[in-house]
């Protein structure tokens, strides 16, 4: 249930940034503006929420959402726009606001929705349990091969 609760705030707030962005400033239609938010909303909270947030922090799963939200969109701006001029800056202030929505957004996420008890498949860098061995010795010991007399003949 807290994954779905999180996935409607998710929607809801990525629906209204990206209509503002694009709908409005880019004067992009309502339902291309609904496809990006599904698309995107689906793959960034698979990838960057559930994936990549639990296993680093929020500023490395922020800046991922960054770079994954400028790829779906631009993508998908390239195959229903008319205007072509615009889709690279459309694209990368639409990310923009998605990276800042979603910094907030992964602190929600953290202490609300993630289980901090759950293992995960890697640990992080400071969790790392190294033993040392030591010993007295700095350096090896040679032994010391005592040398046999040459036989006279």
């Amino acid at each position: 249930m807290k994954h779905l609760w999180a996935m409607v705030i998710k929607f809801i707030a990525c629906f209204a940034l990206l209509f503002v962005i694009l709908g409005i400033g880019f004067d992009l239609s309502f339902q291309n503006v609904l496809l990006i938010t599904f698309i995107l909303g689906a793959v960034s909270y698979v990838l960057g929420d559930l994936f990549i947030l639990p296993r680093t922090n929020n500023t490395i799963a922020t800046i991922a959402d960054l770079g994954l939200a400028f790829v779906v969109i631009w993508f998908i701006l390239a195959n229903v726009s008319d205007n072509g001029a615009s889709i690279f800056w459309a694209s990368l202030i639409a990310s923009v606001g998605v990276a800042l929505f979603e910094y907030f957004f992964h602190k929600y996420m953290v202490t609300s929705v993630l289980n901090k008890n759950e293992p995960t498949e890697r640990k992080g860098n400071n969790s790392l349990q190294y033993q040392t061995e030591a010993s007295e010795e700095v350096s090896p010991r040679i032994p010391v091969i005592p040398r046999r007399p040459k036989n006279k003949k």
